[in-house]
């Protein structure tokens, strides 16, 4: 395990599930990637979340998840923890790819709940711990019904609490309640994380520990700033930054993920909007939502979170002042 990896047993706050930016030729672009991740951590990430579903994982071959990894690993400097997806719905593919990510430095892995064969807990049980006993980094369950067609049980990850290197949950159900049921089964240590901006609030006030975030991407000031509003039991502040993240999450939601966070991110400058095939860009009713979306949020003030990106059109300029005079930041 490296270094930086035990840190991953006391993950909280807001990491940023990163998209993987394209150039015109369809390859990665390393530079706008390594931006992105230098950015996220001067704004307060936590760790970095790579090659997941927001990364387009599934379109990657194995040498660009490597890639990307040595990347984040490289951009972090021991910062914060890089987390890399490297999950399959084949066993022996997720041991690979675990092994993959531990090979180029990763502090620990996202493991996906297998998708399209719909195992029943007893296999599901089996697949993560096969995983876990072979690799030495952290292994954080990813729990996604709405993608992989079945869902860990709150007794089957209680169940894998006991394995050696499993330490926390993804938890993309939405149940926001969730956090109450299982901390009792898993103890205080086991690390809770929404994987639904939408309900990140309410899952923190369940007992959660923190949120692997598509929002965030935007505005992670704004995502902190609820995160530390929270803890501090300053609730209604809380409240008021979670209504005004909400807007963001209802825009980002109302075409496929990473499409319309890349157009979101692509307005900015930070990397072109290109995703791959099935993907398709976000469509021009969706970009018309976001743009709007972005302008309400203090006249831009979402892109004035992620730090100064070149020159921006002048009625973003003055951003982070407005902000400051709404109590956003």
């Amino acid at each position: 395990m490296s270094t930086n990896g035990r840190h991953v047993s006391k993950l909280c706050g807001f990491a940023p599930a990163l998209p993987t930016p394209f150039d015109e030729d369809d390859r990665i672009d390393g530079n706008a990637f390594e931006r992105l991740c230098d950015l996220q951590i001067k704004s307060g990430a936590t760790a970095l979340v790579v090659c997941g579903t927001t990364g387009e994982a599934p379109n990657l071959s194995r040498r660009e998840r490597g890639r990307l990894i040595e990347i984040a690993v490289d951009a972090a400097r021991g910062r914060v923890p890089v987390i890399a997806g490297a999950g399959s719905n084949a066993t022996e593919e997720a041991i690979e790819m675990t092994k993959d990510a531990e090979a180029h430095g990763a502090d620990a892995i996202l493991s996906v709940v297998p998708y399209y064969n719909r195992p029943t807990q007893t296999g599901l049980y089996a697949h993560f711990r096969t995983i876990a006993a072979l690799t030495g980094l952290p292994v954080i369950l990813y729990d996604v019904p709405s993608r992989s067609g079945c869902a860990l049980s709150d007794e089957t990850i209680a169940r894998l609490t006991e394995v050696p290197h499993i330490v926390g949950l993804k938890d993309a159900s939405g149940d926001a309640a969730r956090p109450s049921r299982l901390r009792p089964l898993v103890g205080p240590d086991f690390r809770l994380l929404c994987g639904d901006d939408a309900s990140a609030l309410a899952f923190l006030a369940n007992g959660g520990d923190g949120c692997i975030s598509v929002t965030s991407n935007i505005a992670p000031a704004l995502c902190r700033s609820m995160y530390v509003a929270w803890n501090e039991m300053q609730s209604v502040r809380a409240l008021r930054l979670a209504r005004v993240a909400g807007q963001l999450t209802a825009a980002l939601l109302i075409e496929s993920n990473p499409a319309t966070l890349k157009y979101a991110l692509s307005t900015f400058g930070l990397m072109s909007a290109r995703v791959r095939l099935p993907l398709v860009e976000a469509s021009e009713h969706a970009k018309e939502e976001i743009y709007d979306a972005l302008q309400r949020l203090c006249g831009g003030y979402a892109g004035s979170m992620i730090g100064n990106i070149g020159e921006r059109p002048r009625e973003r300029q003055n951003a982070t002042a407005r902000c400051v005079e709404r109590d956003l930041i």
